[in-house]
C-alpha cells in the first residue's frame, strides 16, 4: 500500500494564516473569504484547507477543490500540492491521476517536499504516467534531501530490490537507517533484518535485536515477529521461549501470517508455552488461510496425522494442494503420496508422478528416491524406465538418502530383479522460523 502524506495539522494552517480559532470565529472567518475574493493566495490556501478538515466551517470538499483551484493557479506549492491529493483520492472531482501528477509536478519543482515524495510514488506505480522506477528515486531522493522519513524508506527499498537502480545494500542499508533514525518501524524492521542477514554489513545480532525491538516497541507487527525470532534462536539476546512466544503472540493478533505460523510451531513443539496441537492448528489455519504455504503444509500434516484436528484426508489433500502449488516441495511430495496412495483422492499414478517431479527438481530426496520408485515398475509413465529409475536413485543417494543407497545396491547384487516400496507420508513438521521480506511503501 502506498504512503500518502496527510494534509497538515489544521491548527497550523490557521496560525500560520493569521486565522486565530481563540478570536471571534465569525470574524476570522470573514475576513479571510474577503481577502480569499481579493485574491489572496494565502487566505485561498487556508479557505481550501479548513472546508477540507472540517475545522470552524462545513466539511465541504467540492468548496475546498475551488479555493485550492485559485491558489494553485497563483503558483502557491501548499495549494498545489493539495489539489493535487485531490484529485489522486477523487474528493470533490472525479478522480483523475494525470490532473494529480500535473499539480504533484508544479508543488514539487517548487521544493514542496510532500509532492515530490508523491510525485515518486506515482511514477513507481505508473499512475498518471508510464511507470519509471528511474524517475520515482528522482523524485524520492529530492523528498529525501529534505529529510523526508518515507521517501528515505522508499529508497532503501528500491536499492535494496534494485527497482530502477542497481541492488546495492549499502546504499539500502543507508537510507534505511537515516528512516530509521527518524522513528519509521518499518525501516527499523528492515535495518534488523540486514544485521540479522550480513546484507551490506557484517552480521551483528546485537544490532539486529536492537532495531527488531525498536520497531517492536512501535507495535511493528514485523518487528514484533523479528524480535520473537531473535528469543527464540537466541541471537542477540539469550534463549528464552517464553519471551518468543509472547513476541510472536504480539504479531500473532496482529494478523501477522509469519508470527501465527511460528506461534503454531511454539505450540506443536511446547516452546515457551504447553505443547498443545488444538492451538498449533488454529495459528497454521490463520497464517493458511492467508496464503502462506508453510503454515498450509503443516495445517495438511495435521489432518493427516490427526493432530489437534479430526482426521480428514480430503482436507489434508486441500492444504497440501494449496502449498505445493505454491512451490513448496515437501508439499509438493506429500501430495504426491495421496495420489500414489489413494488417501483423500482418487489413486492416480500419473498425479502421483507430476507432484513427485516437481519436489525432486527441488532436491528433496525422498521425492527423487520415490519417482524412481515409479520409473522402475513402470506407474504413471508410459513405461518402465531403469535408467530413469537409476537416474533418480542416484540423485537421492547423493543426498545422504539411505535407502536410495540400499535400493541401488540391491538392483546391484539382483541385477534389476528387486525394487523397493513407496517411501512413506512424511512426519516431520517443517519448523523454520522465517522472517517476512520487504514489500513497497510505508505499511499503514
Amino acid at each position: 500500500m502506498k504512503y500518502r502524506h496527510p494534509m497538515l495539522l489544521a491548527i497550523i494552517w490557521l496560525v500560520t494564516s493569521g486565522f486565530h480559532p481563540l478570536c471571534s470565529a465569525d470574524n476570522q472567518f470573514d475576513e479571510t473569504r474577503i481577502k480569499a475574493e481579493q485574491g489572496n493566495a494565502e487566505a485561498q490556501d487556508t479557505l481550501c484547507r479548513l472546508h477540507y478538515q472540517d475545522q470552524g466551517v462545513s466539511l465541504d470538499y467540492h468548496a475546498a477543490v475551488e479555493w485550492c483551484r485559485k491558489a494553485a493557479e497563483q503558483n502557491r506549492p501548499e495549494a498545489q500540492y493539495s489539489l493535487a491529493r485531490m484529485y489522486d483520492r477523487g474528493q470533490g472531482v472525479a478522480q483523475d491521476y494525470n490532473e494529480a501528477v500535473k499539480w504533484y509536478r508544479q508543488a514539487a519543482e517548487q521544493g514542496n517536499t510532500n509532492a515530490q515524495y508523491n510525485l515518486g510514488v506515482m511514477y513507481h506505480d505508473g499512475q498518471g504516467v508510464p511507470q519509471n522506477d528511474a524517475e520515482a528515486v528522482q523524485w524520492f531522493c529530492k523528498a529525501a534531501a529534505q529529510d523526508d522519513a518515507e521517501a528515505q524508506y522508499n529508497l532503501g527499498v528500491i536499492y535494496y530490490n534494485s527497482y530502477g537502480v542497481s541492488q546495492d545494500y549499502a546504499k539500502a542499508m543507508r537510507w534505511f537507517r537515516q528512516a530509521a533514525l527518524q522513528g519509521i518501524a518499518d525501516a527499523q524492521y528492515n535495518l534488523g533484518i540486514m544485521y540479522h542477514d550480513g546484507q551490506g554489513i557484517s552480521q551483528d545480532y546485537t544490532e539486529a535485536e536492537r532495531w527488531f525491538r525498536k520497531a517492536a516497541l512501535q507495535g511493528n507487527a514485523n518487528g514484533q515477529n523479528g524480535l520473537g525470532l531473535m528469543y527464540a534462536e537466541g541471537h542477540g539476546v539469550q534463549r528464552d521461549y517464553v519471551e518468543a512466544a509472547r513476541w510472536y503472540r504480539n504479531a500473532a493478533e496482529q494478523g501477522n501470517a509469519m508470527a501465527q505460523y511460528n506461534l503454531g510451531i511454539m505450540f506443536y513443539t511446547g516452546r515457551g508455552v504447553t505443547l498443545n496441537y488444538n492451538e498449533a492448528a488454529h495459528w497454521f489455519r490463520q497464517a493458511a488461510e492467508k496464503g502462506n504455504a508453510i503454515a498450509q503444509y503443516n495445517l495438511g500434516l495435521m489432518y493427516a496425522e490427526s493432530h489437534g484436528v479430526q482426521r480428514d484426508d480430503v482436507e489434508a489433500v486441500r492444504w497440501y494442494r494449496n502449498a505445493a502449488e505454491q512451490g513448496n516441495a515437501v508439499a509438493q511430495y506429500n501430495l504426491g503420496v495421496m495420489f500414489r496412495t489413494g488417501r483423500g483422492v482418487a489413486l492416480n499414478y500419473n498425479e502421483a508422478v507430476k507432484w513427485f517431479r516437481l519436489a525432486a527438481e527441488q532436491g528433496f530426496p525422498m521425492a527423487q528416491y520415490n519417482l524412481g520408485i515409479m520409473a522402475y515398475a513402470g506407474e504413471g509413465v508410459p513405461k518402465r524406465d531403469y535408467d530413469e529409475a537409476l537416474r533418480w536413485f542416484h540423485k537421492a543417494a547423493n543426498q545422504g538418502f539411505a535407502l536410495a543407497q540400499e535400493q541401488l545396491n540391491v538392483l546391484e547384487q539382483h541385477k534389476y530383479d528387486h525394487i523397493g516400496e513407496i517411501v512413506a507420508l512424511t512426519v516431520a513438521v517443517a519448523v523454520g522460523l522465517l522472517l517476512r521480506r520487504w514489500t513497497f511503501g510505508r505499511v499503514l
